[in-house]
């Protein structure tokens, strides 16, 4: 199985393909997309869209997976992280990809067993399963390849979770 992971951010998406083969899971590939904040939104959104498109065309994954964001007090960043999802929506609809979501408890809880654990030791498991050499830096591209691991992780356990 093949796993598209997406850590959604308008300013910096994260993109992480892993593979899954019985019990070896190996990285394909790992990226951050980055926009510049004075561009117009619309140019940001086709930056994102056409990035996640290429990876998927490349690579064709069985599903993708996002982190689900949770925001309480902060809008206007709910509303920007909105426009990044909306990118990757669309590359899951005009490729025929599931799409899944994933909240961080679920991803921490898939990958450390603690659904309270930290950044550090999700990225330490992520750097450990994946046999790499350094964890990966930035952290959108450590949280890119947990929402991907997480989604092969719940696929072997549980069976397809529930689809965004």
């Amino acid at each position: 199985m093949i796993v598209l992971g997406i850590d959604p951010g308008i300013t910096n998406l994260g993109v992480g393909v892993v593979e899954q083969i019985g019990q070896k899971t190996q990285m394909l590939h790992a990226e951050v997309v980055r926009t510049i904040h004075e561009d117009p939104a619309p140019k940001r959104v086709g930056q994102l869209y056409r990035a996640v498109y290429e990876v998927a065309a490349a690579f064709k994954p069985d599903a993708i997976a996002v982190e689900e964001q949770f925001f309480y007090r902060q809008n206007e960043l709910a509303y920007k992280v909105g426009w990044a999802m909306g990118a990757v929506f669309l590359v899951a609809d005009q490729q025929n990809i599931p799409l899944f979501g994933y909240g961080p408890p679920k991803v921490k809880q898939a990958l450390v067993g603690y659904g309270h654990a930290d950044k550090d030791q999700v990225a330490f498991m992520v750097r450990a399963i994946l046999n790499l050499k350094a964890t990966p830096k930035p952290t959108h591209l450590a949280d890119a390849l947990a929402i991907a691991l997480t989604h092969c992780f719940f696929s072997r356990v549980v069976g397809l979770a529930q689809r965004t």
